[in-house]
């Protein structure tokens, strides 16, 4: 049996007596990608916060697996535009990289002609990547990204779930991610877990795009790729859903 990179067992999260997150649970085995989805609002961002330590629980566990390595990518960076910092010198940060490393993980994601950009000057697309060459420095097991590819446009996002795919097939990491892109996530993730403080539905990308809890709260309305992905991929497992909060 492959053991799990991460468990996440029992999570409740509450914030000033509201409860954030009820009884959520998940497992991320090597080299899958795992996208979790929901509404605004449903504690997405809070779960990967609990994950990788910054919120406390106030039930449940988190369990990685001994010498776990974690790369993080945030939703956003807030960068002081009166602060000089180039890209190459964003790398050395919290310690010191040599600059054959740090110029291999920019080439890797693409952006190896921005190393002595200020990183206040990048758009969009060229920060995530900048960011996810950082995650990269630590040779992680488990990527775990924030909606990474908010603000991109369709092709931006494509191209940036391409790259992570790629990344996933050379390393060997298994990605953990939250994305609001309904349209693009079916084709990127191998399992989706629909999360609305709970978990609703789990599965396979083809299972939860026809759970009656994922149309609740997304209708139909996806740009036909869920209705396209199910004819293309008519697999026969089964769902996992659950009916109750």
């Amino acid at each position: 049996m492959t053991e799990h990179l991460l468990s996440v067992d029992h999570l409740d999260v509450r914030v000033d007596g509201k409860i954030i997150l009820d009884d959520v649970s998940l497992r991320v085995d090597p080299g899958e990608i795992i996208t979790i989805v929901g509404p605004n609002g449903s504690g997405k961002s809070t779960l990967l916060r609990t994950i990788i330590g910054v919120t406390p629980p106030n039930g449940g566990k988190v369990t990685r697996r001994p010498g776990l390595k974690v790369g993080y990518v945030p939703q956003k960076l807030r960068i002081d535009d009166t602060l000089p910092v180039t890209v190459r010198r964003f790398l050395d940060m919290p310690r010191p990289v040599g600059g054959a490393r740090a110029a291999q993980m920019l080439e890797r994601v693409g952006a190896g002609e921005i190393a002595q950009q200020q990183l206040s000057d990048l758009s969009g697309g060229q920060l995530q990547r900048v960011l996810l060459a950082r995650a990269l420095l630590e040779n992680p097991d488990l990527l775990i990204l924030d909606e990474a590819t908010q603000g991109l446009d369709q092709q931006g996002s494509a191209v940036f779930y391409a790259l992570l795919d790629d990344i996933r097939a050379d390393t060997g990491c298994a990605v953990l991610m939250v994305s609001h892109e309904l349209h693009v996530v079916m084709a990127a993730s191998d399992r989706v877990i629909c999360l609305n403080g709970h978990v609703c539905c789990h599965g396979t990308p083809e299972i939860v795009a026809s759970a009656p809890e994922y149309r609740a709260l997304f209708g139909r309305g996806t740009k036909g790729a869920l209705a396209l992905y199910r004819h293309e991929h008519n697999h026969t497992h089964d769902a996992t859903c659950d009916h109750t909060h």
